[in-house]
């Protein structure tokens, strides 16, 4: 009987000890003590957070790498830029190959941020203390978008200048406004963003010193600060949201029925990721280049003239109307993006895809009535002209509070607030206006790709598809 006991207490100790040896693995590791000890083991599920959020780590890491190789042949001036990347082309061993890696990993990391945003909303992931992490991963989806936008310039050929003008003449968006008010003369704010931005009226040195300045130093750095603490807040909440909440489930007890130690298996899935992103990116700079046309000339203007494509949504609007579309709808977006967690309080969704199939009916259906509402107003638009067309003497005003952005944004408020009404439900209101909206976006952006054509008129031509 002694010796039993003595055989079990032996099997204790050492069961104890190799918790600890793991559990000491990760807390003295820099790289493993950003993960908690243990994890749920539902958070783990391929299908609850796809590797997104690890997949935008390694791709900014990747980028920073490659980055930096780029820097040391490359000249930020008018007159030796595109030089400087041509001999990074074609001069430079590996050079072209670094720059395509660059490249699509820019492209990758503004796709993959957008789809990280929807699914920590759709599975209700900035509920309850996690609401500064949900801002935080907004100013993170901004500071990407500028710092993609910011590289745009840097090789100075024909497809970086006229898409930064473009960029910079959304930016001064707000002219319209102040032209209608007839206040631009004193208070030209659409001209000062424009500015601040370009330095000048027009994209120049000034321009190029500015988005160099801000790829390299100013916006890395703020990315990494804003990085360095989403994790910290996601250690802080207690690790990622478990996919297993549920109303009147013992939440504590069913974690800890449920966790597994970080060390090995989360470490060795997360390389496995980076082996698979590095896999896809060398494949793909492999078989595509980065496009790369000729020397900027501001004498001769692309036409069509596009901005990178994850702007061409905005692009779009502006073509309805500048303010509108370029600097009023995007705020709201933004605002309501921000204001998100503190109008839908129902924790208790928390860690549910689409809280749910109430959720997944109304995600059904916001996607239908957005297709609805905003493929039926450009039909219109294509085809028998807007308000303009049909009368000529009308006020600017009119024209720019009444178009296919603006009715589509008061299509989706309406929609939201009659979802909230039937189903009493904040989260049921969000996951409506959040669907509606961004399948809007989805829209427009295809529209700015697909079917915009010299003049920025309606087309449809596989030819004329825009390099990005």
């Amino acid at each position: 009987m002694t010796s039993q006991k003595t055989g079990t207490d032996k099997v204790v100790r050492e069961g104890n000890s190799y918790r600890m040896e793991r559990i000491k693995r990760i807390s003295q590791s820099f790289f493993l003590h950003i993960h908690s000890t243990r994890v749920h083991i539902s958070s783990l599920r391929p299908t609850y957070t796809f590797g997104l959020g690890i997949i935008l780590g390694f791709l900014f890491l990747i980028l920073i790498l490659t980055g930096v190789v780029l820097m040391m042949y490359y000249t930020p001036s008018v007159e030796r830029a595109y030089d400087s990347v041509k001999d990074i082309v074609y001069i430079v061993p590996g050079g072209r190959y670094i720059r395509n890696i660059h490249r699509w990993a820019s492209h990758g990391m503004v796709l993959i941020v957008f789809l990280h945003l929807a699914r920590v909303f759709y599975t209700g992931s900035y509920m309850h203390s996690r609401k500064l992490n949900w801002i935080i991963g907004v100013c993170m989806l901004v500071i990407t978008l500028f710092l993609s936008f910011s590289g745009y310039l840097l090789p100075w050929d024909q497809l970086a200048y006229w898409a930064v003008t473009i960029g910079s003449n959304i930016a001064a968006s707000a002219r319209e406004l102040t032209d209608l008010l007839g206040i631009t003369n004193y208070i030209d704010i659409g001209g000062f963003m424009k500015k601040l931005l370009i330095g000048e009226e027009t994209v120049g040195q000034p321009a190029l010193s500015r988005f160099f300045t801000l790829h390299v130093i100013f916006l890395p750095l703020s990315l990494l600060v804003l990085i360095a603490v989403h994790f910290w807040r996601i250690r802080k909440d207690g690790g990622l949201s478990c996919a297993d909440f549920r109303e009147g489930v013992n939440r504590e007890s069913d974690e800890e029925k449920n966790k597994i130690y970080t060390w090995p298996v989360v470490m060795w899935a997360e390389l496995a990721i980076l082996f698979v992103i590095s896999a896809v990116l060398l494949l793909t700079a492999f078989i595509v280049d980065a496009p790369l046309l000729e020397k900027a000339n501001p004498a001769f203007p692309e036409n069509p003239a596009k901005s990178p494509w994850y702007f061409l949504g905005i692009q779009e609007l502006v073509s309805y109307s500048a303010f509108s579309g370029g600097l009023l709808i995007p705020l709201l977006y933004l605002g309501f993006l921000i204001s998100i967690p503190y109008i839908d309080k129902q924790d208790h969704y928390q860690g549910r895809w689409f809280a749910g199939k109430t959720g997944m009916r109304t995600a059904l259906y916001s996607l239908v009535m957005s297709l609805v509402v905003v493929i039926g107003q450009l039909f219109v638009m294509v085809r028998y002209g807007w308000l303009r067309d049909w009368f000529p003497g009308i006020s600017q005003g009119v024209v720019m509070l009444v178009n296919p952005a603006t009715l589509s944004v008061i299509g989706f408020v309406l929609w939201a607030g009659w979802i909230r009404r039937k189903t009493n439900s904040t989260r049921m209101a969000s996951i409506a206006l959040f669907t509606a909206s961004l399948v809007a976006i989805v829209i427009f952006t295809a529209m700015g790709i697909w079917f915009r054509g010299p003049n920025w008129d309606f087309f449809w031509s596989r030819s004329q598809w825009p390099v990005i």
